[in-house]
């Protein structure tokens, strides 16, 4: 057997292995960077889910338990007052009536906290449509169109859509002074399919992202879907979101519109 002999044309040969795995490389690096990406925003997840359990607790705690625990003394006191001094035992009833209202306010607050209270009680195409409201005083025309059923989708989805409109309409009103938002949701085959358009000022070139879409994305990125956010300056905004669901057939889609009473003129 003969010894190898050295290439003939050693540099064609690299530049022809480097042409090939340049676009492996690439596609590796864009990997890297993506996963480093998903790895961040997870951990801001999950610090915001450990921030908002430590505020629950110290509401409960410090809030309703302190208030619930002088609710209980004044009860023994107006226990006490009640045959000696039946004035005092009223005032203290009343004092303890008004505490009472104001631990049924925090407790909805928490609750609304935990989960939008609107989505069990009417319904996640519903409670989208409130949150569109009605004829916007500033003349901004708002169209929802969503599905008939949605009534078997995960509660985690229920609450990123709910969340997401929220933000997103919210962001509309503040900021791109828009005449139209259109507002879309629809189940597609192991999907559901969320679309906010308006018709405003579009994103700046150069933009950094606020808190409003930051959350956005990250509600999304935690149930594993997709969230693009999109806007030429003076073209209006998208945000397009895909979150993963169990597949079921298509009910038929029903609209709503709420369009503003143009303002009369002197």
């Amino acid at each position: 057997m003969t010894p190898p002999t050295p290439r003939r044309f050693p540099a064609a040969h690299d530049e022809r292995v480097l042409d090939t795995l340049v676009p492996y490389a690439a596609d590796v690096a864009h990997a890297v960077r993506m996963a480093a990406a998903l790895q961040r925003s997870r951990e801001r997840i999950l610090a915001a889910r450990e921030e908002e359990r430590r505020r629950l607790r110290r509401d409960l705690h410090d809030g309703l338990g302190q208030t619930l625990t002088g609710m209980a003394m004044t009860v023994n006191i107006a226990r006490v007052s009640l045959k000696t001094s039946p004035d005092a035992a009223d005032g203290l009833l009343r004092e303890l009536r008004s505490g009472m209202d104001a631990v049924t306010g925090d407790l909805r607050q928490l609750v609304y906290g935990l989960r939008p209270p609107a989505l069990d009680d009417l319904g996640l195409a519903a409670a989208v449509q409130a949150l569109a409201g009605p004829d916007d005083p500033e003349g901004l025309a708002t169209e929802v169109s969503v599905e008939d059923d949605l009534a078997d989708l995960p509660a985690a989805v229920e609450v990123a859509v709910y969340r997401i409109v929220q933000e997103a309409l919210t962001n509309v009103r503040r900021h791109a002074r828009a005449t139209r938002v259109r507002v879309e949701l629809r189940r597609e085959p192991a999907a559901l399919r969320l679309l906010i358009a308006d018709d405003g000022v579009g994103l700046p070139p150069e933009r950094r992202s606020g808190v409003g879409l930051t959350s956005m994305r990250e509600r999304t990125a935690e149930l594993g879907g997709i969230c693009l956010i999109t806007g030429e300056p003076g073209a209006g905004t998208t945000v397009e979101v895909m979150l993963p669901v169990p597949t079921t057939g298509a009910p038929p889609v029903r609209r709503f519109a709420t369009t503003p009473v143009a303002p009369e003129t002197a």
